[in-house]
């Protein structure tokens, strides 16, 4: 499944290099890893898609993580509605597939 990870954050020095774990998927649960990293260029939101097997591992993943560096929302994708191209300028992941 698909999980979008909405982030608003509350301390930009102490989320950033907190979230890098999330984008190396240091501690991830099996089966999660994050696809998709979209920070707003005043640093105050960020936006996630992740594979996973439940959104609760994600929740759960980003909270501990981020603790309280970030307010974080997620939800599950409604794939069967959801549509995506790689917008071009963006550089592709460099974070390997496992």
């Amino acid at each position: 499944m698909y999980v979008v990870a909405q982030h608003k954050i509350l301390d930009q020095e102490t989320a950033f290099p907190r979230g890098q774990a999330l984008i190396e998927g240091i501690g991830a649960p099996d089966g999660t890893r994050v696809l998709q990293f979209y920070p707003h260029v005043d640093g105050s939101a960020v936006t996630c898609l992740w594979e996973t097997k439940s959104v609760e591992d994600v929740q759960r993943f980003v909270d501990e993580t981020l603790g309280d560096s970030s307010i974080n929302v997620c939800y599950e994708v409604d794939s069967e509605k959801a549509f995506a191209d790689r917008p071009l300028g963006m550089r592709p992941s460099s974070t390997p597939v496992t």
